[in-house]
């Protein structure tokens, strides 16, 4: 394992923590001051909003800077998002936090996936090296709501924000002293053309499509399991333990994914998890109890969690190694813009066609994304 990389993931778990703490714990103070869903709704909704809108000029800073000057700024935005919810909490200081902490992570993670696809020798590397940055995210969705549950429970909400503002600072401190650039890494062109000029680029469209269909699979699963748990007068209890299987198996998969990207290419690992994919979701309508749900969304977390480090090793190859900043940022926009529009469409089209018709019609996506995966190199 190259020596950088434990602290690159502990410097992405700290960062993204921050954020899935305030994410979990801005929608809650909501609740609780104004009995509120929407106003919690809007400040869930603005966590993605801004990874949105930075994503291009980040990609392009970190492809002129490289890794710790992105990480730089990043640190400052999330710790000031968190201590000025902490300093007065209210709706337009949590609607800040949650912009500056949204933003926060989206650099920290286009800089940290453009800094270790330059690290790899080669295609075999990289995919072991993403699918150990992969396992970032899974323990900081544990750990960020957890610290911020905690202390709220312990000592309030004020208190909770300082907890998650101190986080930021073991990502500064974890990446103190790494190198701004690696050997690998490619000097950046004087005039960089477009950003939306690579999808020219043979199968980066494909790429970016299969990305979003998985991804919007993931929130059509998120955002579903709960109606359909209370379609079904499941206990909340209940509900949580089913969305904790899928967290519990996309993890397990990640730790798993460094030994199998030395046995599988990246497309077979996208055409199988998107029929997989197709599969769960043609089936889930017949799952009406909390063990059934709970072993579909066993199988469901393998597949879903299996595709982030094939989806990033592609990436790099398919793109110039002087625009992957940019490449990872288009790509951010998408999922993003997904997480912001598809509970929209997905509670509009529950209510006007009932649940199991949407299970079906993102299988049928599916179906038609792994033809899609057939296409990329």
């Amino acid at each position: 394992m190259n020596a950088q990389l434990p602290r690159l993931v502990a410097a992405q778990i700290c960062i993204h923590g921050c954020l899935t703490g305030l994410r979990m714990a801005a929608p809650l103070w909501a609740l609780r001051t104004y009995d509120s869903a929407m106003i919690a709704g809007l400040l869930l909704a603005l966590f993605a909003v801004s990874q949105v809108f930075v994503a291009l000029p980040a990609g392009r800073y970190a492809d002129r800077h490289g890794l710790t000057r992105p990480i730089g700024i990043s640190v400052l935005l999330a710790c000031a998002g968190a201590v000025l919810a902490a300093l007065y909490p209210a709706v337009v200081t949590l609607a800040l936090g949650a912009l500056m902490t949204g933003a926060a992570s989206g650099l920290t993670i286009i800089a940290l996936q453009r800094h270790v696809g330059h690290m790899a020798r080669d295609a075999v590397d990289r995919r072991r090296l993403f699918s150990w940055l992969a396992i970032g995210p899974s323990v900081s969705n544990v750990v960020g709501p957890m610290l911020a549950g905690a202390v709220i429970d312990v000592a309030g909400f004020r208190v909770a924000f300082v907890a998650l503002a101190s986080l930021p600072l073991l990502t500064w401190l974890a990446a103190r002293g790494l190198a701004a650039r690696t050997e690998h890494e490619p000097s950046v062109s004087a005039t960089p053309g477009r950003a939306w000029h690579l999808f020219r680029r043979p199968h980066f469209a494909h790429l970016l499509f299969v990305n979003w269909l998985l991804s919007s699979s993931w929130d059509v699963y998120t955002f579903m399991v709960p109606v359909v748990g209370h379609h079904h007068d499941f206990s909340a209890s209940a509900i949580g333990t089913v969305l904790g299987v899928f967290a519990s198996a996309t993890a397990a998969v990640r730790v798993l994914m460094p030994w199998l990207g030395k046995h599988l290419r990246e497309r077979q690992v996208l055409i199988v998890a998107l029929l997989t994919t197709a599969l769960m979701f043609a089936i889930f309508p017949l799952m009406t109890s909390p063990l059934s749900m709970s072993a579909g969304s066993v199988v469901l977390g393998l597949a879903l969690g299996s595709v982030q480090p094939m989806i990033m090793s592609n990436l790099h190859q398919l793109v110039p190694p002087d625009r992957v900043g940019e490449a990872i940022a288009l790509r951010l926009m998408v999922i993003n813009a997904s997480g912001v529009v598809m509970p929209l469409i997905l509670g509009s089209a529950g209510v006007v066609l009932g649940t199991s018709v949407v299970f079906w019609m993102v299988s049928c996506a599916a179906t038609g994304g792994a033809w899609a995966a057939r296409r990329i190199s």
